[in-house]
């Protein structure tokens, strides 16, 4: 059986990637979604909590799938797909596929996301966030973009990589750019027509689903 862990993002919860979830325990894949640690509660336990905290709460969560099977598959979104690429270089003999959605290489800034509200169609959620995150946070946040340019070199399991094309938040060129700087050959990229960074509500959100489903079952264990 597939099993997959699926990782949310910044600021972020389970609900980001749950149709996708959704989608794949339909098909019989085992899904693990959980939530990032600081993440679901107070704005006190986001502001304490680091990039290092995010990553060993993912960790965990990859340590107690590898208790059953002997691989899994990686699924993260936005700041979620970083962390993903950080576990890769820690298990990659045991992650059998990374599927990055919307990875943010190059994010916008507040100003260009601003400069971005009467071009591109937001969600309500993260135009609030933008203004009320904690500053220690954020901070956290451009922390692990800024470090995983030197993790990209070092993956060298099959990536797919999924970006909508009016994506609000993470430049575009942030999806070829994966492509030509991550350490594996076996790439694919996926770009959502009409898509902004939440591909797994994108109208053609079927698209993304089909897409990380093929990719899994191209890399499953035989």
């Amino acid at each position: 059986m597939n099993v997959c862990l699926l990782i949310h993002g910044f600021t972020g919860g389970e609900h980001e990637v749950s149709p996708l979830a959704e989608h794949l325990e339909a098909q019989g894949y085992m899904v693990k979604l959980f939530t990032l640690r600081g993440h679901g509660g107070t704005k006190a336990e986001l502001r304490h909590a680091t990039r290092y905290d995010w990553i060993d709460s993912a960790e965990t969560e990859v340590k107690q799938l590898l208790t059953t099977s002997s691989h899994i598959h990686l699924i993260g979104f936005s700041t979620g797909a970083l962390i993903a690429a950080h576990l890769v270089t820690k298990y990659p003999n045991q992650i059998r596929s990374l599927t990055m959605l919307a990875a943010p290489v190059f994010p916008l800034n507040p100003r260009q996301i601003i400069r971005t509200l009467s071009k591109w169609p937001m969600v309500t959620a993260y135009i609030r966030n933008v203004f009320v995150v904690p500053s220690q946070a954020t901070r956290e946040f451009y922390r692990i973009v800024r470090e995983s340019f030197a993790i990209y070199p070092q993956i060298q399991i099959p990536t797919l990589i999924v970006q909508g094309d009016q994506d609000h938040l993470v430049k575009l060129k942030s999806a070829s750019y994966l492509a030509k700087h991550l350490g594996t050959p076996h790439t694919n990229v996926v770009i959502i027509p009409a898509s902004g960074h939440l591909v797994c509500y994108a109208e053609r959100k079927h698209e993304v689903f089909e897409a990380v489903q093929d990719w899994i079952d191209t890399h499953h264990v035989t």
